[in-house]
This record gives C-alpha cells, structure tokens and sequence, in this order.
C-alpha cells in the first residue's frame, strides 16, 4: 500500500509537470576576479572597456560529486586566462584567449586528467588555449564566516584571490548594476569587493597584483 502511494504522488508530480529532482553529478564553491569592475555604472564601465577587463581567474572548489566517472570530492581547479579584448564586452572579440590550469596537487592522475577537462568544459572558449598546467596546493574558501561574498583563494604562490561582500560605501555614482555577467555557468553567483586579486606566473606574457575594485563574483555551480 505504501509503494502504491509513493508511486501515486510522483506519477502526480510528473503529470503536474513538476519533475522530481535529480542529484546533481557534480557541484561546489566558484570564485571568479576580472581586471575591470563588474558591479559598476555605465560611465565607469565605458571607461574601462578595451583597456582593462583582458585578465581573469576563475576557481572551482568541489564539494562533492565526479566528473566522467571520476571522484573529486574536495578538490579544486584554477584558470588564469589572458584575452585580447575586455571579457564581456558585446562589441569587442576577445578569442584566441590564453589560459593556464592549475589543478590540485592532492588530486591523484586520474583526478588531475579530469579536473582539467572540467575546467576547459566550464569555461569553454575562455581555456581553448591552455598553454600550461600547474599542479599545486590550492586553498580555496567561499562565504568564509558565514559573511555573504567573503572569500578567499591561494594557488600555491601563483594565484591568489581574497573578497568581501559589497556594502553602501562601495556605491559611487549610485547607478551601479551587475554590468557584465560570470564568465562561467553558476546556480548562484554574487558580485563582491576585491581586496586582491593578483598572478604571478609563466605563460601568458603578464602578471599583475590589484585591490580595491568591485570586480568579483562568489558563487556556486552545479552541473
């Protein structure tokens, strides 16, 4: 009678068109830092545009599941990307970018081989390019204290990423919107407040060293 019921509500479900949920393969924390402001109004965005915004670092933490059948459970991936023009600009073309992955030096092969096939997956054309890939110790901690927008990244000594949520003081115009969206697929995502945002590494003929900018998103990914 109970496997008659249980079967009951989801056929109810199903026919309401309200799927039942399935478990995500594979989900985590996401941090991304651009080298021009994307919390911003117009004036300072067009300002910036194909002068800054050609670097980023995007970072996945996952929190559990596996990627082509393989466990990473706590593990991380990291790429650094150098484009030709500002990432996000609609009129400007920014490919063939340049990308280094940095995998987790606690993965083992199989999990290194797959942290890397999913970073390129995620962020598509952005690491089409990858002209290295490091194997490092990477710390990475979202939503640190419970504080909203807070976090906190360390890729060996070649990446290094620290935000704080945005607060009233960080409105300057007033007319302030999520001007450029993440460059990866999230479930959620948030712009933050950049205290440093900096790279120091091989490959991409650059490396720079920021603060103070609105330039971050933390967030989530599920896929």
């Amino acid at each position: 009678m109970r496997s008659y019921l249980i079967a009951a509500v989801v056929g109810l479900l199903l026919t309401a068109g309200l799927a039942v949920p399935a478990q995500a393969a594979i989900k985590g924390d996401y941090i991304e830092v651009r080298g021009a402001d994307v919390y911003t109004g117009p004036c300072f965005a067009n300002s910036e545009m194909n002068l800054e915004g050609k670097q980023a670092i995007l970072a996945w933490k996952v929190t559990n599941g596996s990627w082509d059948g393989v466990a990473l459970d706590g593990l991380s991936v990291v790429a650094v990307v150098r484009a030709n023009a500002t990432l996000g600009d609609r009129f400007e073309d920014p490919y063939p970018a340049k990308a280094i992955l940095i995998v987790d030096a606690n993965a083992n092969p199989r999990q290194r081989a797959a942290l890397a096939d999913f970073a390129r997956s995620m962020a598509g054309r952005l690491t089409e390019n990858v002209v290295r890939v490091e194997s490092l110790a990477i710390n990475l901690k979202a939503n640190e204290g419970g504080q909203h927008g807070s976090a906190s990244l360390a890729a060996g000594n070649l990446a290094t990423i620290k935000t704080r949520s945005l607060c009233s003081g960080d409105h300057i115009c007033g007319n302030e919107e999520v001007f450029y969206p993440p460059l990866t697929p999230v479930t959620h995502a948030m712009p933050a407040y950049t205290l440093q945002d900096s790279f120091n590494g091989q490959g991409l003929g650059v490396v720079w060293n920021r603060a103070d900018e609105r330039s971050a998103f933390v967030g989530s990914f599920s896929n």
